[in-house]
């Protein structure tokens, strides 16, 4: 037969649930307002386009072999 925790349980519950709540949004006003870390993008450089060279972009890092001075013969 199952039992019931009963009101005291679920109080308990909400007030772990509000404190969350409450550590979050004091999480979320910090973040807010905290500046930027500067001197991570130079003035005047789109953030999103930051480090992009024009012309053919190297592979990625996994996709070269790990030896690449090994030749198969």
């Amino acid at each position: 037969m199952a039992t019931s925790r009963g009101p005291f349980a679920k109080r308990q519950k909400e007030l772990a649930r509000r404190e969350k709540q409450k550590e979050k949004q004091a999480r979320r006003l910090e973040a807010k307002d905290r500046p930027a870390e500067p001197g991570t993008v130079p003035d005047g450089e789109d953030p999103d386009i930051a480090g992009i060279r024009l012309g053919p972009q190297p592979p990625p890092d996994e996709t070269l072999p790990d030896d690449v001075t090994r030749q198969d013969d």
